[in-house]
């Protein structure tokens, strides 16, 4: 059975497909009520599930009752892809946000389910593990494959 922070980030993620933008904008306290949860169930999935690596931008506004807007990020066509790759990789990353990345280029269809585990393989902790400096040696890992990838 699925837990609740799985339910919520599906049922959010399904509702930006259903939307023609790119962004949405959801009530926090209304999202509650209808999962019968407490809004900081809402905020745990959104902090987790829709973080910057993950490629989601979060705002929270206040007043009109609140709200919370969720930004996906799209690749900016006026900005080369690796570019965006070096900004979002930097020196240094770890094993946690390249998975973040690598499951956004999945879900936005410019890598393959098979492409997105043999990269992950290629940058397991395990894999990592004899270098002193794994997540800077992880950095320079991924930013070379995607770029031949892409």
């Amino acid at each position: 059975m699925a837990r609740l922070s799985d339910i919520i980030e599906d049922f959010i993620k399904e509702m930006l497909k259903n939307t023609q933008k790119s962004q949405l904008e959801i009530k926090r306290n209304e999202l509650a009520v209808y999962f019968g949860c407490a809004p900081s169930q809402i905020n745990y999935v959104l902090t987790t599930r829709f973080s910057l690596d993950k490629g989601y931008y979060i705002e929270s506004k206040r007043g009109g009752g609140g709200y919370i807007l969720i930004t996906r990020m799209e690749l900016n066509e006026n900005k080369p892809l690796a570019d965006l790759l070096n900004e979002k990789i930097g020196d240094s990353i770890t094993c946690d946000a390249a998975c973040g990345l690598l499951n956004s280029l999945l879900d936005l269809d410019i890598i393959t389910q098979r492409e997105l585990q043999i990269i992950k393989m290629a940058l397991n902790d395990r894999i990592l593990s004899s270098s002193t400096n794994r997540n800077k040696l992880r950095a320079e890992i991924l930013r070379g494959i995607l770029i031949v990838v892409l």
